[in-house]
């Protein structure tokens, strides 16, 4: 008896069995969040860095576009005072020079002079480093006053618009601008023609009467293939056709 009761084995307490299973399951669990945290930061840090660089892309961008259209204001202001080229709107007006008489689409002497002046600058600016970057287009927009009717005024603004392009293009005008074939081959893949009615009125008709050219820039990740330059048959002079 005393033998049996010598080797009896102690009762076991029955939460020890358990206990090294439940210490590597809080293990697995607590190597897990790890793991989710690690993985949570490393995207943050991705979406972070790639919003980072997008804001340097275009501050980039911004200052460049900035210099490129300072540069050309201060050439343009220093060969004529009439050219007003807004960095802020990216627009160029002429002033007065720019103005229509009243339902008539063709500019006068001041204006075509004016032409001289700007449209080498900026085909000058395209050819730098920051205009082959940046610069996509450069519209045409004609304005008008608020007589007549809508499509009257939508036609004569087109007109307005293709007859600066006409200023451009065809010997009779633009032997006065002076363009070589270079140049105007330049044109017809940089320049729009574009009516805009009587959008964007000023104060007075005389003033809404008026041509104006918008420089269109490239996005930070536009690709630049969408403003490949068409190859025209140009077999004869060109001629306008108002």
């Amino acid at each position: 008896m005393m033998l049996g009761s010598r080797f009896t084995p102690r009762p076991r307490n029955k939460d020890e069995g358990e206990k090294p299973f439940w210490i590597s399951y809080a293990d697995l669990m607590t190597a897990l969040m790890i793991l989710f945290l690690v993985v949570m930061a490393a995207s943050l840090l991705m979406v972070t860095k790639r919003i980072n660089e997008a804001t340097a892309g275009e501050k980039t961008r911004s200052a460049e576009i900035s210099s490129l259209c300072q540069k050309m204001a201060l050439d343009a202001k220093g060969r004529d005072g009439t050219i007003q080229v807004d960095c802020q709107n990216n627009r160029i007006n002429f002033g007065e020079a720019g103005r229509f008489g009243y339902n008539d689409f063709r500019l006068k002497p001041e204006g075509l002079k004016s032409l001289q002046t700007i449209v080498p600058l900026i085909l000058a600016a395209t050819e730098s480093g920051e205009g082959k970057k940046w610069l996509k287009q450069v519209v045409i927009e004609g304005f008008t006053d608020t007589d007549g009717s809508y499509l009257y005024n939508l036609h004569l603004s087109l007109q307005r618009s293709e007859w600066l392009m006409c200023a451009l293009l065809d010997d009779r005008y633009s032997r006065q601008i002076g363009l070589s074939e270079v140049q105007k081959k330049q044109v017809r893949k940089l320049f729009l023609a574009g009516g805009v009615s009587f959008n964007n009125a000023k104060t007075s008709k005389e003033a809404s009467r008026r041509i104006e050219l918008r420089l269109q820039f490239y996005g930070l990740k536009e690709s630049h293939d969408t403003n490949e330059a068409l190859d025209f048959n140009i077999t004869k002079a060109e001629t306008c056709q108002l």
